[in-house]
């Protein structure tokens, strides 16, 4: 990204006007159609033949000049048949990615006046290649887009899979280069490092089949830039969102993730589809169009793994979400709930009240309550008689010494535990597991008296004002220990990787967050990286394990291997799971806010349990482990669903020698 893109603005524009181009500033999406228009009427065009572009898309310029009277054809294949639906792009790459070749065949037949088969994709192709000839040979002006605007020398790099793109730029004589300013970069060697990257992470390929340089103009033709901002400004000079003008429109954030794959771009975006979409709809359409579709983000950080550039996408879709919040306010719900939530006394009370009165529907770990069907698919959790507080806070747990893993690189240390609120209030037994565990790996064990929650909850929701201070109170029960840990997961990165941030305007705050976050991880990340346990004996006889990796353990603290890893050096039988880390729809309150939605994804995640043969589903998020158990529940799946603190701690404390 530029860190002076007024300076690369001006050399490229010197650049590109001194070989006869010709640059148009464009501030808003209104001045960028304007400027389209006037050059085209300028110029007498009633045929616009255009190239891929979705800055095009972004500013609704088809729309406009359609009005105006000018014939615009796209002559990209997935982009002129979604003009030919009256749809906008479900997708950056591929638009029509959601369209079925019985659809298309439709669509090419209405269009070409012909019978068009749906089976003989060939022939599909063959006829676009004929229409769009004709646009080709008689189009008045050409458009495109840009891939790079390389400052040193005034060049348009484009990059296209089809041979539209170089056919647009040169066959008609007035050409029109639309891009955004952040394709600015300073030289060659900055363009090409980018092309490097697109095409493997965009379709897979080694290199896309064209890559066109267009350096000024030849002959009588002519070359205009209309360079658009569109709250590109406004993002640069935001901290937390300026990385997201790096995004090189290669959309393999959307290919990776769970929500996008259940409902699509049009649902899961507004022009710019997928996560990347969340952050640049606010910033090009407004917090409105954005609010809607971000709440569906499960925040798995799928998005921030596979991008080739880097982008924080998970944090910066979570300040989006705040901005919605401070303008929009919370739901009543959730403001009542954080209320409570928030105050550690108040909650407690809450709690033991309602597991109290609940008590006569439990029925096993589930409660029979009359759900509307929107949720019937997935048992709702029965809170437990005794929290996991009762017997835990405030306590310390000396090490065993004497046990097979009680040589481990935890020997010695002091472990403060954190008991997040899911095991403490649904599944204390989770919370004990993990302390026998750490104290058979040789670690002492103290559980901080202050603790409550983490602040997660309302951080996901975007009430960021509540989850400050829910941090700060976590922060003071914990300091002091040599290493923190949880076998809630997600509570130990929340506090590993969203406190700094969280608190990033207090310097104090910020730097004991910084302390607290170096030493903390979640249970199997610290197990696998710092006790590092012996090898034990496999056990043949015992039920098959098969484990779902939290996908905050994959994505965040790459350790999405680990806790099958130890698993089987505790000697479990393990079986491998398809698509080990991806989400399993829980997403906190997005499984909630949109139980269709999670309820597709757990039902994949499912599927491939089944699979397995597995007698036994292990995860290492006691969140996944509710949402999956409930799920299978409902399901009527016979495996039991357990979290891998437990299934280590019988492994390695319970069983008697091999024989």
């Amino acid at each position: 990204m530029l860190a002076d893109p007024v300076a690369a603005r001006d050399r490229f524009t010197r650049a590109f006007v001194a070989r006869g181009g010709v640059v148009h500033e464009a501030p808003t999406a209104a001045d960028a159609r304007s400027i389209v228009l006037r050059l085209l009427t300028e110029r007498g065009v009633k045929l616009f033949a255009k190239g891929k572009s979705m800055v095009a898309e972004e500013v609704f310029l088809n729309h406009h000049l359609e009005d105006a009277g000018i014939t615009v054809v796209e002559t990209d294949l997935g982009e002129w048949i979604i003009q030919l639906a009256h749809e906008t792009p479900s997708h950056m790459v591929m638009p029509a990615i959601h369209k079925s070749r019985q659809q298309v065949a439709a669509l090419l037949g209405a269009e070409s006046r012909t019978d068009v088969d749906p089976d003989d994709i060939g022939a599909m192709v063959a006829l676009a290649r004929s229409e769009l000839r004709k646009v080709f040979i008689n189009a008045d002006a050409g458009m495109i887009g840009a891939n790079a605007l390389i400052a040193d020398t005034g060049t348009v790099m484009l990059v296209t899979n089809e041979g539209n793109g170089d056919l647009v730029s040169t066959l008609p004589k007035t050409l029109i280069v639309i891009a955004g300013w952040e394709k600015l970069v300073p030289t060659f060697a900055d363009a090409t490092a980018q092309l490097r990257l697109l095409a493997r992470s965009a379709t897979a390929q080694e290199i896309t089949s064209y890559t066109s340089f267009i350096t000024g103009v030849d002959g009588d033709r002519e070359i205009h830039l209309v360079l658009v901002d569109n709250g590109r400004t406004e993002l640069h000079d935001d901290p937390a969102l300026t990385d997201v003008l790096r995004c090189i429109r290669c959309a393999a954030c959307a290919d990776v993730c769970p929500s996008y794959q259940v409902v699509g771009g049009h649902v899961f975006g507004h022009i710019y589809s997928g996560p990347i979409g969340l952050v640049n709809t606010a910033a090009h359409h407004g917090l409105e169009a954005a609010a809607g579709p971000q709440s569906l983000c499960v925040s798995c950080n799928a998005c921030a793994a596979i991008c080739p550039v880097d982008i924080p996408l998970p944090q910066q879709i979570l300040r989006i979400r705040a901005k919605v919040v401070e303008a929009n306010g919370l739901p009543f719900s959730k403001r009542i709930a954080f209320a409570v939530w928030s105050r550690p006394l108040l909650f407690d009370v809450l709690m033991r009240t309602l597991a109290i009165v609940s008590r006569p529907l439990r029925r096993g770990n589930s409660l029979r309550l009359p759900l509307s069907p929107r949720f019937r698919w997935r048992s709702v959790p029965a809170l437990a008689a005794t929290p996991a507080r009762d017997t835990l806070l405030g306590r310390t747990f000396e090490a065993v010494v004497d046990g097979p893993w009680s040589m481990s690189g935890a020997r010695g240390l002091t472990v403060a535990y954190f008991v997040q609120c899911i095991a403490d209030r649904f599944a204390p037994e989770q919370a004990q597991a993990a302390i026998e565990l750490l104290r058979a790996c040789g670690a002492r064990v103290v559980v901080p008296a202050g603790q409550h929650c983490c602040g997660l909850p309302p951080l996901d929701a975007g009430d960021r004002v509540t989850a400050r201070r829910m941090a700060k109170h976590t922060i003071a029960a914990l300091e002091g220990a040599d290493h923190v840990v949880s076998a809630g997961a997600s509570c130990a990165i929340a506090i590993a990787h969203d406190y700094v941030g969280l608190l990033a305007g207090e310097p104090e705050w910020r730097d004991r967050a910084e302390r607290l976050a170096s030493r903390t991880l979640d249970l199997v990340t610290f197990l696998d990286r710092v006790a590092d346990p012996a090898q034990l004996p496999l056990r043949t006889a015992d039920p098959v394990v098969t484990a779902h990796a939290f996908c905050q353990t994959t994505n965040v603290m790459r350790s999405g291997e680990a806790g099958q890893r130890l698993l089987e050096r505790a000697g479990v039988p393990v079986r491998e799971l398809a698509e080990r880390e991806v989400c399993c729809g829980f997403g906190g309150s997005t499984s909630i806010d949109h139980p269709e939605l999670a309820q597709r994804i757990a039902e994949r995640k499912l599927e491939n349990v089944r699979a397995t043969g597995a007698a036994v589903l292990a995860t290492d998020n006691p969140g996944c482990l509710l949402h999956l158990r409930g799920a299978a529940e409902v399901a009527g799946d016979r495996y039991a669903v357990r979290h891998i603190a437990e299934l280590l701690r019988e492994a390695v404390t319970e069983r008697p020698p091999a024989s």
